[in-house]
């Protein structure tokens, strides 16, 4: 989510310019239902209004149907040629026009593309949103409790699963945990007051802090996701497993 939050936030730039062209070469990339033809129509003459994001869901307004990107891990938002992130983690540090996926021309010369290597992420007009959980980012120390309280799932499936809290990506729940001393693998429902307390604490922190230096990235933790290597707070070995269906690395010692 900081990334689309850096996303949403270029995307800026665009508002009140009126679109005079639609690329959407990847039919693939449509989701939703949408269409290459239905984009052109719904898209053409229109003037972006506003941005908006929850989670990691990019809503552009417009005078017509409102639109929704996506950009999965290698997905990149590019307005006017410029991004706000040059390369992801686990994308390519290069450019290539084959991997745009969707673009919007405006008048006067002005461009809006959606890059994607790996075509992880995604365009839809009029996504539904209802199914999404709350923002992380604002997110309130009681509502998180009451929502975990309900749930027995593992504490990072939980955090990954985007119908309970909408913007947690694997790396940003990895760092969070860590930071909080959190077993990743513990029910959500396990953590007492004090617990849930803390991990409210530690998300918010995290956000900020990762906001501040340019991407989910950045963590502290990050130099050490590879095998055998150790904590970087203690030096015990860290676990590597798979949580929620993502590769998952904690502390041995202080994530309890």
């Amino acid at each position: 989510m900081i990334e689309v939050e850096y996303y949403r936030r270029v995307a800026e730039r665009a508002v009140g310019r009126t679109v005079t062209k639609v690329l959407a070469p990847d039919d693939w990339y449509l989701k939703g239902g949408t269409t290459a033809p239905a984009l052109r129509t719904a898209l053409r003459g229109v003037t972006i209004t506003g941005t908006d994001r929850i989670g990691k869901l990019l809503l552009l307004e417009t005078t017509g149907p409102t639109l929704g990107l996506r950009f999965g891990m290698t997905g990149r938002l590019l307005v006017d040629g410029q991004g706000p992130i040059e390369k992801l983690e686990y994308s390519s540090g290069r450019q290539d026009p084959g991997w745009i996926r969707f673009a919007l021309d405006f008048a006067g010369g002005h461009t809006m593309q959606l890059e994607d290597p790996r075509r992880l992420g995604g365009v839809e007009l009029s996504p539904a949103v209802g199914h999404l959980g709350v923002d992380a980012l604002v997110v309130k120390p009681v509502e998180l409790r009451r929502a975990i309280a309900a749930s027995r799932a593992p504490l990072k499936a939980w955090l990954l699963d985007q119908s309970h809290l909408a913007g947690v990506g694997n790396l940003l729940a990895d760092e969070m945990l860590w930071q909080a001393g959190l077993d990743p693998e513990r029910p959500a429902s396990s953590l007492d007051d004090a617990e849930a307390r803390r991990l409210h604490t530690h998300l918010r922190r995290t956000l900020t802090r990762l906001m501040a230096r340019g991407g989910s990235h950045t963590g502290d933790l990050q130099v050490a996701r590879v095998r055998g290597a150790v904590c970087p707070r203690d030096g015990a070995p860290l676990l590597r497993r798979t949580i929620g269906g993502r590769t998952t690395y904690s502390c041995s010692v202080h994530q309890v």
